[in-house]
């Protein structure tokens, strides 16, 4: 039934289009640029259709090379993973997330222990980056918690929370008067494009713009930083519903004017569609759905 699949070509075309390019699928494989050409032109013949745009800058999918990528990859995918699970000395119980740090550290991690304690047997690993990472590209990643406002067709999703930006303070007062400025910490949130998160804009919304001539903008490149300034007082914050729920919930910060509020995306997390259905990303689907119910309700 299988003896006229053209295994080592389509091995060859997974490589190429997954990596963006023949020498890069030539050194994973470790053949020559040469031969990973040949494979792919034997593969092309076969099915009559172009796979890959020959550019300048290099190759790039087609449609119709798109399509067989996406089957190739999960297959392949697929055949590993079933691989895996016969090898007595593999644990069928790691999972690995990847996230933002922020969310890693200001939720994520924190109720972990809840996750621990409901499936001992489950070992979690957290990869954190800012960067997107590519499921249908990186196998070795289960999970994915993303903040964003776009779809993820090719993927099953799961919403979680959404977010807004509010400003907090230990007192829940943005402090000011005629003889000093006001003290702000500005941190850069790493939002959608089309998601604008600053002080002026909740400074408008608020109707004290004027505000802002006079203010003095600590500035933060990190979240978690941002908060725990915030937190000592050296000025209100610009944060996360999301992120700054647990700060909120031990009373270390307050909202100020909790009214008024600048919008922002949802949560979501991500994994390969049918991925679901199996331990361990099933138990931690399961238990992220109900975290994020308890968390919006809260």
């Amino acid at each position: 039934m299988f003896l006229k699949l053209p295994l080592t070509s389509l091995r060859a075309f997974e490589s190429a289009a997954r990596l963006g390019g023949f020498k890069a699928a030539s050194e994973e494989l470790a053949v020559t640029s040469a031969a990973i050409s040949h494979q792919v032109k034997a593969l092309e013949v076969r099915l009559s259709t172009h796979l890959f745009e020959r550019t300048g800058q290099g190759v790039r999918l087609t449609s119709d090379g798109q399509r067989l990528y996406d089957q190739v990859h999960m297959s392949f995918i697929d055949i590993s993973h079933s691989l895996d699970s016969l090898q007595p000395h593999v644990r069928q119980d790691c999972l690995t997330i990847t996230t933002t740090p922020a969310f890693a550290s200001l939720w994520l991690i924190p109720r972990l222990g809840e996750f621990y304690r409901r499936h001992p047997s489950i070992r979690v690993r957290v990869e954190t980056s800012n960067e997107v990472t590519d499921l249908l590209r990186k196998s070795s990643v289960d999970i994915a918690i993303r903040c964003s406002v776009r779809e993820y067709p090719d993927l099953h999703q799961l919403p979680l929370m959404q977010e807004s930006f509010c400003a907090y303070s230990p007192s829940g007062t943005i402090e000011r008067d005629d003889s000093s400025p006001i003290e702000l910490i500005n941190v850069h949130w790493r939002t959608p494009s089309s998601i604008l998160i600053d002080w002026e804009h909740w400074l408008i919304a608020a109707n004290r713009s004027a505000w802002l001539n006079k203010a003095i903008l600590r500035e933060y490149d990190d979240e978690h930083y941002a908060l725990q300034a915030a937190i000592s007082g050296y000025g209100a914050v610009l944060a996360s519903t999301v992120l700054v729920a647990d700060s909120v919930a031990r009373g270390l910060l307050k909202p100020c004017r909790p009214e008024i509020r600048l919008p922002g995306a949802r949560y979501i997390a991500v994994c390969i569609p049918g991925r679901e259905r199996k331990s361990p990303v099933k138990e931690f689907m399961d238990w992220l759905a109900q975290e994020a119910l308890a968390a919006e309700s809260g």
